[in-house]
């Protein structure tokens, strides 16, 4: 335990919600839920004004309708929020070498190995400063918890939400601890509470009062004993500055379950590219393929597959994962499908043997080997409607850059406004309109003047439309 708090926890506010609301002026201080959008999906982050209703993370999107049926409800744009995560990162990098990122909007610092003097005094002007310097660079706010470990950084950053900093002194954690609930310690989950409240222990304070011994009999030696060190305040977990991943996966939650074995396999595919593009983004390969499906009554199967060697081939891990599926009985229907890659590794191994064999069937057949057919080829066999989901980016060859409202009966509705606009109009097109097409989104960073321009300028500028830039051009960042 360090005799200063010079351990940082950055908690960004409402990261996903707060960024949806700064890239689109006629959100800003109205309720926004960001996550999945249909009958099955779960709130990922909802914004403050949303929160005031009964809207949490993790909430199923139907009961977040329900409290609060006026919020815009967005579907995530990882793009976006990546690009501003890099450039959150890049200025706690600036602070230490040693930064520990637990997700895009979350990380531990340790500021002393960045030459910060162990004093409190110095370790609250560095958090004050970074959080200066992220609404500076990003237009959003985050929170910050000073501390002498990682568990209290992390508590006093959440006492700091939202846009705030909390300092606990070193020597004070035991005071503070006492009175919370268990569920504040880390480790302490559903399962472990109950077993705890079960034995009549409720608070942090109640769990040091148990004793090791009596926290090793109900959970286990392992989890006791680091159960019973959080109790007292003790936490001597290091700051990790790389946090090896152990798999790379994505996956997809339907509206309406697939029962037709075409479209499953479809989707199979396009989750194994998927799949690939974050691991060539990380730089990795994997010898693993792992597909999973969760069937209509909710049971969830897992298959496995180990290759030869580490590869980061889209046609591997495509075969590999239809080889896979074939192997599970999706007729009940499927509500769910994912595909991952573990074992990973930085570097790739060719499947010579197979290379080889395939050549040698090739010279006997006495002919040129048929090219494989490709993803793109097999989903074009069976079009799938296009669909235009709130909250994602659009260009019209006439009226710039927006995003949809929402989409139904044939028609799209789109916003027509950017980070840097004032509110902008909004027009309905039919589904198929040749001049609306999906955009990216405009960068957040750097102002106006950077990079977030329209892809495509309107063809014409109103007069109207020239006062709405210039208006824009006086709004401050949030």
């Amino acid at each position: 335990m360090r005799r200063a708090p010079t351990i940082l926890h950055l908690d960004m506010d409402a990261f996903y919600a707060a960024a949806e609301q700064a890239a689109k002026p006629s959100l800003r201080g109205k309720p926004v839920v960001v996550g999945g959008i249909g009958p099955r999906g779960v709130v990922a982050t909802a914004s403050y004004e949303a929160r005031v209703f009964g809207v949490r993370s993790a909430m199923p999107t139907a009961q977040a309708r329900r409290l609060c049926p006026n919020a815009a409800y967005l579907s995530p744009r990882f793009t976006l929020y990546r690009q501003v995560s890099d450039a959150v990162m890049e200025l706690l990098r600036a602070l230490s070498p040693l930064v520990e990122p637990l997700s895009l909007d979350e990380a531990f610092v340790d500021l002393e190995a960045g030459g910060v003097p162990a004093e409190t005094a110095a370790a609250r002007a560095v958090g004050e400063q970074l959080r200066r310097d992220i609404r500076a660079v990003t237009g959003l706010t985050g929170s910050v918890g000073l501390a002498g470990a990682k568990m209290l950084a992390k508590i006093a950053s959440e006492a700091a939400k939202p846009d705030g900093l909390v300092v606990i002194e070193p020597g004070t954690e035991r005071e503070l601890l006492g009175p919370m609930p268990v569920r504040t310690l880390p480790g302490v989950g559903p399962a472990t509470a109950e077993a705890l409240r079960r034995a009549g222990i409720h608070t942090v304070a109640e769990t040091a009062e148990a004793g090791e011994a009596e926290l090793v009999r109900l959970l286990g030696r392992a989890h006791g004993t680091g159960l019973y060190a959080m109790a007292l305040g003790q936490d001597e977990r290091p700051v990790v500055a790389e946090r090896d991943a152990k798999s790379v996966s994505v996956e997809d939650t339907f509206e309406v379950d697939l029962t037709d074995r075409t479209r499953v396999r479809i989707e199979v595919l396009r989750l194994a590219d998927r799949c690939v593009q974050r691991l060539r983004a990380a730089g990795r390969s994997g010898r693993t393929v792992v597909i999973k499906v969760r069937n209509y009554d909710f049971s969830t199967l897992t298959r496995s597959e180990t290759l030869r060697g580490p590869t980061d081939d889209p046609a591997v891990i495509r075969e590999a994962a239809v080889r896979l599926l074939e192997t599970v009985d999706t007729t009940g229907g499927v509500r769910l499908l994912g595909v991952g890659v573990s074992g990973l590794a930085d570097f790739t191994q060719e499947d010579l043997f197979a290379q080889i064999a395939t050549e040698r069937e090739t010279e006997e057949a006495g002919g040129v080997a048929e090219p494989e057919e490709e993803a793109g080829e097999t989903e074009a066999a069976v079009e799938l409607p296009r669909r235009w989901y709130p909250g994602l980016d659009v260009v019209h060859e006439e009226f710039g850059a927006g995003w949809v409202q929402g989409s139904g009966v044939g028609r799209v509705t789109v916003r027509f406004e950017t980070p840097w606009s004032a509110p902008g109009r909004v027009r309905t097109f039919v589904v198929d309109d040749p001049a609306l097409r999906p955009g990216e989104p405009l960068s957040l960073l750097g102002g106006p003047d950077q990079s977030s321009a329209p892809a495509i300028r309107p063809k014409s500028v109103s007069a109207d439309g020239a006062a709405d830039s210039a208006a824009g051009a006086e709004i401050s960042r949030r």
